[in-house]
């Protein structure tokens, strides 16, 4: 993040500063939950082909959780890459 918008929020009233922690944390809930329904369903496209029954199939089973072990295994990955390149844009300052 740009040190003079950091400076700026540093400088605002406690009563601002709480609005906006509040905020931070509503749009990260936000982004959580549409990130976990994104996965939801698609690993649920992917992999359940019938409903024929009231549970998933030995191979639906393995098919999410796969499906689930993959994309959490590619956020952390892309997490990751985003801390080091805001590291390198830090370092650069």
């Amino acid at each position: 993040m740009d040190k003079n918008v950091i400076g700026d929020l540093e400088n605002l009233p406690e009563k601002d500063k709480q609005k906006m922690s509040t905020m931070v944390d509503q749009l990260q809930l936000r982004d959580s939950l549409r990130i976990y329904n994104s996965l939801v369903e698609r690993c649920f496209t992917d992999c359940v082909d019938t409903f024929w029954r009231k549970s998933l199939t030995k191979q639906e089973e393995t098919c999410v959780r796969r499906c689930a072990e993959k994309f959490l295994r590619q956020s952390t990955r892309v997490g990751l890459r985003f801390a080091e390149l805001d590291q390198g844009a830090a370092t650069k300052d």
